[in-house]
């Protein structure tokens, strides 16, 4: 059973950055598909970022350019860099894992989440 924590988030201003930290337990990233997700009140989840084992990164148009997703196979530890960023980014943000590449859409393995606010 893959255990997953995520970490950093808060309130930043408009144009800010902030590092978002998934990290796993009972289960290897490396090996993983492991992807980010955001929901804000009222809306749909929405796809942020995926990073495959191989090392393919894809990401959600509306955060292309500004997120960038990482991992660090020692710490066993996904990151999220955000940069840019824009009131609309405001969200809680999900960190998610599937052991099957094609299965990243609908992670196996979900976060308890952290919220990021970002004021105008």
């Amino acid at each position: 059973q893959v255990q997953l924590v995520e970490s950093g988030g808060g309130l930043v201003q408009a144009g800010g950055s902030l590092r978002l930290s998934c990290a796993a337990s009972g289960g290897t990233v490396s090996i993983y598909a492991m992807s980010w997700f955001r929901q804000a009140p009222g809306k749909e989840r929405e796809f942020v970022a995926v990073m495959w084992s191989g090392g393919v990164k894809s990401y959600g148009d509306s955060v292309k350019g500004r997120f960038t997703i990482s991992r660090d196979n020692t710490k066993n530890t996904v990151y999220l860099q955000m940069a840019s960023l824009k009131p609309e980014d405001t969200a809680g943000y999900y960190c998610g894992a599937s052991p099957s590449g094609s299965g990243w859409k609908s992670p196996r393995y979900w976060g308890q989440g952290t919220q990021v606010t970002v004021s105008s």
